[in-house]
């Protein structure tokens, strides 16, 4: 007869470590919602299953997509109220969208702004240079 699998639990130090962040960062993700309240240990430190380590990781992926934590409880309480990913996907698809929206616009700016410095450059350039003159 076979044994189930270990579950493996990560105690929040350990998983701070592996994904560079502060304990601080991961407790606060539970105070506001972000993260589920964790198993504990006898001693009252919090460990993290398969799932727990699954959705930090997916919550630090949004933070450097640009995601906002308010995106983030928007999209997690959505999640919270309905069960179904088929709600909060096209939900996450309209974020992303706006994010890009923005990143498109920012990108417009500093191609503008790169050809004014370009042309401010030639035109100081094509200045007479006082020292080459008799």
């Amino acid at each position: 007869m076979m044994n189930p699998p270990k579950l493996e639990m990560v105690q929040i130090g350990d998983l701070a470590k592996q994904l560079g962040i502060t304990t601080r960062t991961i407790r606060y993700y539970e105070e506001i919602g972000l993260m589920p309240s964790p198993e504990r240990l006898g001693s009252g430190v919090r460990c993290y299953g398969k799932e727990g380590v699954l959705r930090l990781k997916f919550i630090l992926k949004l933070k450097e997509l640009g995601i906002t934590l308010a995106e983030m409880q928007e999209l997690s309480d959505l999640y919270r109220s309905t069960q179904a990913q088929t709600v909060v996907m096209p939900r996450l698809v309209e974020i992303l969208d706006g994010h890009i929206a923005k990143i498109d616009q920012k990108i417009s700016r500093i191609s503008l702004l790169r050809q004014e410095l370009a042309n401010y450059r030639k035109k100081i350039a094509e200045l007479p240079n006082p020292k080459n003159q008799p």
